[in-house]
């Protein structure tokens, strides 16, 4: 069969061709590799373990179960298993549950080809201010995005669209899939997909709009139902914008104390006497204290469009009307085209000089008029003008709620004080182990917020973190904090030893500061996608399925039967797989029937 990289590559260099229409996809859900691949990506998640409604995990992997699909594919009476739907906690408001659903593995494996097909399709075609769920894209190319092109905008128009991805149309959806694949079996396997329904309180649930429940090609699918408001915003900009013929003419009011400037410099060059300086400075500091543009100018407009997933931003030069219409004519066409519904409620038009929250900043455009000297030595407002992303208080404070880290109490005046408190679910792991885990969430706000102009206020989260550090030592060591910190500290890092295979290291608490950094890293560019390469190399979950040998006895075998684990953690080291498992650090084996089964029955 042919190696699933090269066609996904071949896919890939026809979705450049404009007008090109794909005619046999559906095929590709008849090669093995395929699902090898796919399920090599999918072992990856850390729900992977997670059964569906029929009970079924990646526990058992083997050819024969992929064949068995396959069949069901070639004969087309695969029907896709409702999704479990189960809830969970928003983060921002723990009264409200987020529905998940949880498909079987099996259909897990049947959407992550689907996944991969479409993305090859779709992916060299998307927009570039398109930054969710994209390979190579995060949150933080968005937000440096928005930094490099919003620079000057005088209105926000903040994009929220009522239950998004439950509201996509599903005739919309598959006739944007039409543009693109003429494949009749393919479209009906969408169609299935679609139409799963999900299991709620074991009552079956149809589902009549949205993406399918829990789907790993749910994210891709909301993208291209959702590039057709890239492209609408992309015709719009074009019709919005004023195309000068000349440059854009500044400030009449700055070009005539401009001119007054210049003339005072050259007296100042020429005679150098205190009048001058004087006159100078007095005209220097007048100039610098008016905008160089006018502040209205009706010739010169400029929109800018920002879009991470369902969340989008909308940057406008010109009037607060103009605003108006372009958030009523964005509204309008997702009703109309899209059938989609834009929150009266969230969606604003905010000033610029104001705040907005989006992707967790809050964002303003800087009214400074702070001068700095340029290498020709001019005094200039270089950060007037310019976007400005802020770490938003209530959101380390919440993190703090969240690890509940701390308390507040009140004095007697009732003046409120926080104080750090020991975190009890962590006294009974390893020293090194808890100040990973504090250490991990440290750096993990850091890391998101270090593009934030104040992201030096996390000191105060270091402060109260360190402090429930110091007291969950020493509740674990029955002692005092001061102790605790005389015996751990050394040159003033607090940290501990640890013994492993390579020696004795020591694991210190995080204390590199808070400092601003303007770029992107890359634990930050958390949408990028599974590689494809070398995905059957020898000790690769497909290589070992396809080598024949059991890893536990090491017989020859035409069928392996892949044993998984969710956690190695939770391994006992009771049995030998587990002994085996614990020694290769590895939450796979790759065994025969016999050992398989062996396993199985040591565990009912």
């Amino acid at each position: 069969m042919r190696n699933p990289v090269y066609v996904l590559k071949s896919l890939e260099e026809k979705a450049r061709i404009p007008g090109y229409k794909y005619e046999r996809l559906y095929r590709n859900l008849y090669n093995p590799e395929f699902y090898l691949l796919a399920y090599q990506n999918i072992a990856k998640s850390q729900g992977s373990m997670t059964p569906g409604v029929d009970g079924l995990t990646l526990d058992d992997m083997s050819m024969a179960r992929i064949n068995r699909i396959i069949a069901k594919l070639k004969d087309h009476s695969y029907q896709p298993n409702p999704a479990r739907r189960k809830y969970i906690a928003k983060k921002n408001n723990s009264a409200k549950k987020r529905p998940l659903g949880i498909p079987s593995t099996d259909d897990k494996l049947v959407q992550e080809i689907v996944r991969m097909i479409l993305e090859a399709i779709y992916e060299p075609t998307f927009s570039s201010k398109s930054h969710g769920f994209r390979p190579h894209r995060s949150c933080h190319t968005a937000l440096l995005e928005i930094q490099r092109t919003f620079d000057g905008v005088k209105w926000f128009i903040e994009g929220d669209i009522q239950s998004c991805f439950d509201s996509f149309d599903h005739h919309v959806l598959i006739d944007l899939l039409k543009r693109r694949v003429q494949d009749e079996y393919f479209i009906g396997l969408m169609w299935k997909l679609l139409k799963a329904g999900y299991m709620e309180q074991w009552k079956f649930h149809d589902t009549y709009s949205g993406t399918p429940q829990g789907s790993g090609c749910s994210p891709l699918l909301a993208n291209i139902y959702l590039h057709e408001l890239d492209t609408f915003m992309a015709g719009y900009k074009l019709n919005y914008d004023t195309q000068l013929k000349k440059a854009r003419l500044p400030n009449k009011e700055y070009s005539r104390l401009n001119w007054h400037y210049r003339q005072a410099k050259e007296k100042l060059k020429a005679h150098g006497s205190p009048d001058n300086e004087k006159a100078f400075k007095s005209l220097q500091k007048q100039l610098l204290s008016i905008p160089y543009y006018p502040a209205i100018d009706p010739s010169f407009k400029r929109i800018q469009y920002n879009r991470y997933a369902d969340d989008f931003l909308i940057g406008v030069i010109g009037s607060k009307d103009d605003a108006e219409q372009v958030k009523t004519d964005v509204k309008r066409f997702l009703q109309d085209r899209l059938k989609l519904t834009l929150s009266e409620e969230k969606t604003k038009v905010t000033h610029s000089s104001e705040m907005v929250r989006y992707l967790g900043y809050d964002i303003t455009i800087s009214r400074s008029k702070d001068t700095k000297r340029d290498k020709q030595g001019v005094l200039r407002r270089l950060w007037s003008g310019v976007v400005q992303l802020y770490l938003p208080k209530d959101k380390w404070i919440a993190k703090l709620h969240e690890y509940n880290a701390f308390k507040i109490v009140k004095d007697e005046s009732g003046k409120e004080k926080w104080k750090p408190v020991h975190r009890g679910f962590l006294m009974h792991k390893p020293k090194e182990d808890i100040i990973s885990k504090y250490n991990s969430e440290i750096r993990g706000i850091y890391n998101y917020y270090r593009l934030a102009k104040n992201v030096s206020v996390l000191n105060k989260f270091f402060f109260i973190m360190s402090g429930s550090l110091y007291k969950t030592f020493a509740a674990k060591f029955n002692t005092s904090v001061r102790k605790i910190i005389d015996q751990y500290t050394i040159d003033g890092v607090f940290g501990v030893e640890y013994k492993t295979k390579a020696g004795t290291k020591r694991c210190e608490l995080y204390h590199d500061g808070f400092h601003h950094k303007p770029e992107a890293i890359a634990s930050a560019d958390v949408d990028i996608l599974p590689q494809y390469r070398c995905y059957d190399k020898p000790n690769s979950l497909a290589g070992r399925l396809k080598k024949g040998v059991c890893e536990l006895c090491g017989a020859e075998t035409k069928e392996i039967h892949m044993h998984h684990v969710k956690l190695l953690k939770d391994l006992t080291g009771e049995t030998p797989s587990e002994l085996l498992m614990m020694k290769k650090r590895r939450k796979s084996l790759a065994l025969c029937w016999g050992c398989y089964e062996e396993i199985r029955t040591y565990k009912f």
